[in-house]
């Protein structure tokens, strides 16, 4: 199935759209299709998981920024990176933060597939070896970058941190000591750029198929979680 059929299935997950707000309203077929394969903005190549606005509110690019996430019922601030990779570099660079996650971790996976406009599933399994987590994650490479409803968690409550890779495939980490998770950004030539938007702050468009819904119930059952 091409990018623009599964384009035409997807909806704007991340909130209701107003009508006459959206830069997709008045598009020919011809200028959205040509704008859904525009896969790279300058040096910056997007997986075909998802594509900015047409009016590129928010062009893509690789750079991350530090951020803070405050729990609304303790209060509790906890620093965040949050980085976006060109397709190129990104699964190399999930995988290889993981390392300071630990030996053995937890795993969520996030799906929205089939589900209402903004609503999603998550799917734990706790204390997983890193190795094997590796390896079945290199299996499904090709969903994890392509996939739009599918995003995936590491984390090591023991320590506390987190790394996630989202269904919008930002790297997000959350973690009272991110120095280990910074170096390995900077050696993956993402640098750091605290004005960068992100294309989850502008309208986007997610997109799925059918057979990323197969693969990724292949990945849960290779990662041993139960629905």
């Amino acid at each position: 199935m091409g990018f623009l059929k599964r384009f035409l299935k997807t909806t704007f997950r991340d909130g209701e759209m107003p009508r006459g707000a959206s830069s997709f309203e008045n598009l020919t077929e011809e200028e959205l299709e040509a704008h859904m394969n525009v896969g790279r903005y300058g040096s910056f190549m997007l997986t075909d998981a998802i594509r900015p606005s047409y009016n590129l509110e928010v062009v893509p690019s690789s750079g991350y920024r530090h951020d803070v996430y405050q729990d609304k019922e303790s209060g509790t601030r906890i620093p965040v990176l949050m980085a976006s990779a060109s397709r190129e570099r990104l699964f190399d660079l999930f995988v290889d933060l993981l390392d300071p996650v630990g030996t053995q971790a937890d795993v969520v996976l996030e799906t929205s597939h089939e589900r209402d406009s903004g609503n999603h599933k998550d799917l734990y399994r706790e204390h997983i070896d890193l190795p094997v987590l590796k390896s079945t994650l290199y299996d499904f490479e090709d969903l994890l970058l392509d996939d739009g409803c599918c995003g995936i968690a590491v984390l090591n409550p023991k320590k506390p941190v987190e790394v996630q890779l989202d269904e919008h495939k930002l790297i997000i980490i959350y973690g009272h000591d991110t120095t280990e998770f910074e170096d390995i950004l900077i050696e993956h030539d993402v640098p750091c750029s605290e004005d960068m938007r992100f294309i989850t702050e502008a309208e986007h468009v997610h997109s799925s198929s059918d057979e990323y819904v197969e693969r990724f119930e292949q990945m849960r059952y290779r990662l041993g979680i139960d629905d």
